[in-house]
C-alpha cells in the first residue's frame, strides 16, 4: 500500500513557493495583495512567501505601482538571474544555438559551423564553440539538443538516425559523456518531438492530444497526450519514415531497417519532388516543385478572367468589316477635321440662295456635304478601330487559356497526389492515436500552405475515421529552437523553483 505524503509545514512552504514564482511568470510584476487575492493565500502568508523569495533571490522588486487608492503598492517579478536555459538544434548543416534566462527573455542567438571531422572530439568541440558565441552571466541549468534522431533509453544510444549525417553521434551513453565533456547538464531531444512542444503553446494550444506531421526531405511525427510528449519504451515513438505502406517498398525488400523502404520512400521529399516532376510540375528540389504546383493550381479561374475581353471579338470583327480596312478609318479621321469646317458652313446656311450670296463659299456646299457623309463614316471607323484593339486581345487572352487551363489541371492532381501520400500515413496514426489534432509542419507543409492543408484533411476524412482537425504550423522562426528552448525552460525552473508548477494550467 503507498503511504500518503503528509502535509508537513515544511512541504507547504514549498508548494507555496511555487506557486507564487510561477504565479509571478506568468502574470507578473504583482502586488502583495494581488498575490494574496490569486493564489489564495492570506495576506499573512503571502507577506511571507515574498520574504522568503526575495531573500532566496528569486523575486526581484519591481518599484511602486502610482494610481491605486490608498498607500502605494510595492510590486515583484521573478529575478531574471537566478537561472539561465539553452537550447540547441544540430542539423547536418548548422548549429544553432538560444539562450534564455528563466523569465524566458532570449539573451542572444548565434549560428555556427558543423564539425569538421565526424568523431566524438570534433563533435565536443564544436557544440563547445557555438555554446560559447551566446555567454551566459552564469552556467546554463538546463541545456536542450535537438537532433535527428532519437536516445533509446534502454542503452543510452543515439537511435534511429543515419550514420551519414550523425557519424560523430553513435556512442554509448550519448547524454552523459557529452555532458561531462561540455560540464553543462545536456539532455538530447528528437526535433521533431522539440518542434511539437513549440506547437503546443501555437496551433495546438486548445487541445493537449495531437499528432504533429513533420514533412521535409525527411518523415517523422510526435506525438502530445495529454499535453505531455509520447516518447514510447524505446524512444522511437514518431518515426514514421519506416512505417509500412502500400506502393512502397518494405524492410524485407529493401534488406535494412534503415534502408530506403515505407512512408518516407512514398512521401519524403525526393518522392513528392518526382512525383510532381511526372505531372509536369517544374522545381529543383520538392519545395520549390510543391510551391510551383500550388502557383500553378491557383490560376485555373485565370485564364477565364483573360477570356472576357473576348465576349466582343465577333462585334470587333463585324465592326472591322464595316470599316472597309484600318487605312480607310484611319484616312476618314484624317478627313474629318475638315469636315467640322464645311458642315459648319451648311448649318449657317439658311437658304440656298443665302448659299449663293456666300460667294465662293457655297461652292463648299457640295463638299461639306460628302465631308458630313464621311464623317458618319469617321465615327463608324473609329469605333470600329476601338473594337479592332479587343479583338487582338481577346484573341491573344486565348490563345494561352488552352495551356494554362492544362498546367492548372495538372498541378491540382498532383496535389491531390500529394495529399492522397501524406494522408496515407497519417491515417495509420490517426486510427490508433485518435488524436483531436493534426498538425502539418516542415518544409513541404509550408510550401504546400492552406491549399494542400485541405486536401489533406479531405483525404484524412476519406481514409481514415477520424475527426482531427488538421492545421498548419504556427510557429515562427525555428521551431525546433524554439521547442528546445520551451524544454530547457522547464526544467531550468524545476530545478531552481524546487519542483513543477502547482498551479491549474493557463486557461
Amino acid at each position: 500500500m503507498t503511504e500518503l505524503v503528509r502535509g508537513t509545514p515544511g512541504l507547504v512552504r514549498a508548494v507555496n513557493d511555487r506557486a507564487t514564482l510561477h504565479l509571478l511568470l506568468r502574470q507578473g510584476p504583482l502586488t502583495r495583495p494581488e498575490v494574496s487575492r490569486l493564489t489564495g493565500l492570506s495576506k499573512p502568508t503571502a507577506s511571507q512567501v515574498l520574504a522568503r523569495l526575495l531573500d532566496a533571490g528569486l523575486v526581484v522588486g519591481n518599484g511602486l505601482r502610482p494610481g491605486l487608492p490608498g498607500r502605494v503598492p510595492e510590486t515583484y517579478r521573478v529575478n531574471p538571474a537566478a537561472a539561465y536555459a539553452t537550447a540547441v538544434d544540430v542539423t547536418p548543416e548548422h548549429i544553432a544555438v538560444r539562450t534564455a534566462d528563466i523569465t524566458g527573455a532570449v539573451l542572444g542567438e548565434t549560428v555556427a559551423p558543423v564539425p569538421a571531422r565526424p568523431d566524438r572530439e570534433a563533435l565536443v568541440e564544436a557544440l563547445r564553440t557555438a555554446l560559447g558565441r551566446v555567454p551566459t552571466p552564469q552556467p546554463p541549468r538546463s541545456v536542450v539538443v535537438g537532433v535527428q534522431g532519437a536516445v533509446d533509453p534502454t542503452t543510452g544510444r543515439l537511435a534511429y538516425a543515419s550514420e551519414e549525417d550523425m557519424a560523430a553521434w553513435l556512442f554509448p551513453d550519448v547524454e552523459r559523456t557529452l555532458g561531462e565533456a561540455l560540464g553543462l547538464p545536456v539532455r538530447i531531444e528528437n526535433d521533431v518531438n522539440l518542434a511539437a512542444v513549440a506547437e503546443r503553446d501555437h496551433a495546438a494550444a486548445d487541445c493537449p492530444d495531437f499528432v504533429l506531421l513533420w514533412a521535409d526531405e525527411g518523415l517523422g511525427a510526435a506525438l502530445m497526450i495529454g499535453g505531455r510528449l509520447h516518447r514510447g519504451h524505446f524512444g522511437g515513438a514518431g518515426e514514421v519514415g519506416y512505417l509500412p505502406l502500400p506502393g512502397a517498398p518494405t524492410a524485407r525488400e529493401a534488406g535494412d531497417h534503415y534502408g530506403r523502404h515505407g512512408y518516407q520512400e512514398l512521401a519524403g521529399g525526393d518522392a513528392i519532388r518526382d512525383l510532381l516532376h511526372s505531372h509536369g510540375i517544374p522545381g529543383a528540389d520538392f519545395a520549390e516543385t510543391v510551391a510551383e504546383a500550388v502557383r500553378l493550381a491557383g490560376t485555373v479561374e485565370q485564364p477565364a478572367e483573360a477570356v472576357r475581353p473576348a465576349d466582343t471579338a465577333e462585334e470587333g470583327a463585324e465592326a472591322v468589316r464595316r470599316a472597309g480596312t484600318v487605312e480607310e478609318a484611319t484616312e476618314a479621321v484624317r478627313r474629318a477635321g475638315t469636315a467640322e469646317g464645311d458642315a459648319e458652313a451648311i448649318r449657317g446656311a439658311r437658304t440656298a440662295e443665302e448659299s449663293a450670296e456666300a460667294g465662293p463659299r457655297a461652292g463648299t456646299v457640295v463638299e461639306g456635304a460628302e465631308a458630313v457623309r464621311r464623317a458618319d463614316r469617321v465615327a463608324q471607323g473609329a469605333e470600329a478601330v476601338r473594337r479592332a484593339d479587343t479583338v487582338a486581345q481577346g484573341a491573344e487572352a486565348v490563345r494561352p487559356a488552352d495551356t494554362a487551363e492544362e498546367d492548372a489541371t495538372a498541378a491540382r492532381a498532383g496535389l491531390v497526389a500529394v495529399a492522397a501520400r501524406l494522408a496515407a500515413g497519417l491515417a495509420s496514426i490517426v486510427t490508433v492515436v485518435d488524436p483531436g489534432l493534426v498538425v502539418l509542419a516542415g518544409r513541404l507543409c509550408a510550401a504546400g500552405g492552406e491549399p494542400l492543408r485541405a486536401l489533406v484533411e479531405r483525404e484524412l476524412r476519406v481514409l481514415a475515421h477520424s475527426r482531427a482537425r488538421v492545421r498548419l504550423s504556427a510557429v515562427t522562426g525555428n521551431p525546433v529552437l524554439a521547442g528546445a528552448l520551451a524544454l530547457a525552460l522547464a526544467e531550468a525552473r524545476d530545478q531552481t523553483f524546487g519542483g513543477p508548477s502547482p498551479l491549474p494550467p493557463h486557461p
